[in-house]
């Protein structure tokens, strides 16, 4: 069974392009989840790939919400790039199969959650640019997606406190300005 996540490698592209571009002194930059830095992103979204590894072969998933710079401790990109490369070799016909627990959804194939993931990678990014001074403008067609995905995802990481209250978008605001907002970002 082929699967098709362009959607979810081109979100890593652009996540892994603006890890490329943070200059050397913006790690330390405060980032707009609250309490972190840019490397807190990086490492956040890099403990991201463990945690699909993890679920891919059935391992317990690592805790990447706390302390998260961890996951890149030294050179963010090389960091990163390990990660990346080591989650995608997990990620074989059989894995993508692989049923996995989805919250209060019961469960799904580990193809369809990566499909959904991309909003992860995605908002991230857009942290990632403001806290580093890069252009945050992200790809329409993946924030439409990704955006689709909040709206089903969000009142229950609500309720575990794991993502802001929704701000109000500005009258006529873009789907990204209106994602971000119901993210609890302000763009």
């Amino acid at each position: 069974m082929a699967q098709n996540l362009s959607g979810f490698h081109r979100a890593l592209d652009l996540f892994e392009g603006l890890v490329a571009g943070v200059p050397r002194d913006a790690w330390d930059a405060p980032s707009p989840c609250e309490g972190w830095t840019a490397r807190d992103v990086a490492g956040h979204v890099t403990g991201g790939q463990y945690l699909i590894r993890a679920l891919a072969g059935g391992e317990p998933e690592p805790d990447i919400g706390r302390a998260p710079a961890r996951f890149v401790p030294g050179d963010v990109l090389m960091g990163w790039r390990t990660a990346r490369k080591e989650c995608a070799a997990a990620l074989t016909p059989a894995a993508l199969g692989r049923p996995i627990p989805f919250g209060g959804l019961g469960e799904l194939p580990l193809a369809d959650y990566l499909e959904g993931y991309i909003l992860e990678p995605l908002v991230h990014a857009w942290d990632l640019a403001r806290s580093t001074g890069q252009p945050s403008r992200l790809d329409p067609d993946l924030v439409h997606h990704a955006f689709a995905t909040a709206q089903v995802i969000a009142a229950p990481l609500r309720a575990e406190g794991h993502l802001a209250k929704p701000l109000p978008a500005p009258r006529g605001a873009d789907e990204q300005t209106r994602m971000l907002a119901f993210l609890g970002r302000t763009p």
